[in-house]
């Protein structure tokens, strides 16, 4: 076998298996690829107030912030409340964590992963 056929046949099976990690490797929540959008509802457990996020996975935002997303969680800064939030993708715990002059405060939600679009 010439050389190049080698290379050639080298690189395509090189390739291949680099397509396939990167489909493998694509994080999922319930369903939702990393090519998509998800709109999720949250609520406090105290008030029972609820409000929806929108995750575009493929962006890597929330609510159009930069977040960043793994496999167990993500995290991102809304400066419009100056809150820095987690979310557990698993339990759909949602915490944040708002500087202010006083020493910040937290505040706390759940979020219902299972029920995105």
């Amino acid at each position: 076998m010439a050389m190049w056929a080698i290379m050639f046949r080298n690189r395509a099976i090189a390739v291949g298996f680099g397509g396939l990690a990167a489909v493998l490797a694509a994080p999922t929540t319930k369903g939702h690829t990393e090519g998509s959008e998800a709109a999720i509802t949250c609520t406090n457990p105290v008030s029972g107030t609820s409000w929806e996020i929108t995750i575009d996975y493929r962006k890597a935002t929330v609510d159009a912030n930069p977040a960043e997303i793994t496999k167990a969680q993500i995290s991102w800064f809304d400066p419009k409340d100056g809150g820095n939030y987690r979310l557990d993708r698993n339990s759909g715990d949602l915490k944040a964590s708002v500087a202010s002059s006083t020493g910040g405060y937290f505040r706390h939600g759940r979020c219902s992963l299972d029920k995105s679009r």
